[in-house]
């Protein structure tokens, strides 16, 4: 694995975000063919060409790193340091021509997230952070808000169905009644919001790698707390949550969620959330 400093992962994460979602602007608001992936998701040819440019970025510049994409799969060593790609975080806005769509670039090294890079190429906003480096917006530190209690706050989902969970549907519904703004400002979009001190709460039903990694240390190193429903930080959980962390109690308390049992630095090794 190539010893880099998680400030030059910063530096990185940030240049080849910036550079994917401009490939993937290109082709905003353009006459596109929307294919739909065997998991009912869409895809289009801005999704490919995007991450395929991320691809060749990553290779040129760290030839031992492995990657994992959205579109592509993975490809190198599986124990080797991974990026993780996601060329359009939220491909349906995309397709509609709603611009709070982003790129995702995560770096995980064993059970650590080293580095994430949030970019909104349309609405020209982009948060990125490093373990221990902070996290970044406009070039300057970024942290959550220090709102305390759930009733002066605002809380986003990307999708307020949370199709196949009707339970984390029932609490979403009594969470938003209890908050003073309920947005569906979703995809990476409502992350990077929670990271700026702009909102409060996120909460998802379901998440990819590709889509976690990176928001994990955007978050986390503003101040905010990320974890799966089973109260892991972990790319790899089921769905997500982000709060400030004023407010982190409260809202696992409203959602069932326990708290995270390990003190390593993404609290996942003594809950076994192991990268596979």
């Amino acid at each position: 694995m190539s010893a880099v400093r998680n400030e030059t992962l910063l530096q990185a994460v940030t240049e080849v975000a910036r550079l994917t979602g401009r490939v993937a602007l290109a082709h905003f608001r353009t006459r596109l063919d929307v294919e739909t992936k065997r998991d009912g998701s869409p895809v289009t040819i801005a999704d490919r060409a995007a991450e395929q440019t991320a691809r060749k970025w990553i290779a040129a510049r760290f030839p031992d790193d492995a990657i994992l994409g959205e579109e592509f799969g993975p490809e190198g060593d599986p124990g080797a340091r991974r990026w993780f790609i996601d060329p359009i975080d939220g491909t349906k806005t995309f397709v509609r021509g709603v611009p709070l769509w982003g790129t995702l670039i995560g770096v995980v090294s064993q059970d650590t997230v080293l580095a994430g890079a949030v970019y909104c190429p349309a609405v020209d906003e982009i948060v990125v952070g490093a373990l221990g480096e902070g996290s970044w917006w406009k070039d300057a530190r970024c942290r959550v808000s220090e709102r305390t209690e759930i009733a002066g706050s605002t809380l986003l989902t990307t999708d307020i169905r949370f199709v196949g969970y009707p339970d984390r549907a029932a609490r979403w519904s009594a969470l938003a009644n209890e908050a003073a703004v309920a947005r569906t400002w979703g995809d990476c979009y409502g992350y990077l919001l929670v990271a700026t001190g702009r909102a409060e709460l996120m909460v998802d039903n379901l998440m990819s790698p590709w889509d976690s990694a990176a928001l994990i240390p955007v978050v986390r190193e503003a101040g905010g707390e990320f974890s799966d429903w089973d109260g892991r930080i972990t790319p790899f959980g089921s769905g997500a949550m982000a709060s400030n962390g004023a407010m982190a109690a409260r809202l696992r308390a409203r959602l069932g969620v326990p708290w995270p049992l390990s003190n390593d630095p993404n609290g996942v090794g003594e809950r076994g959330a192991h990268l596979t």
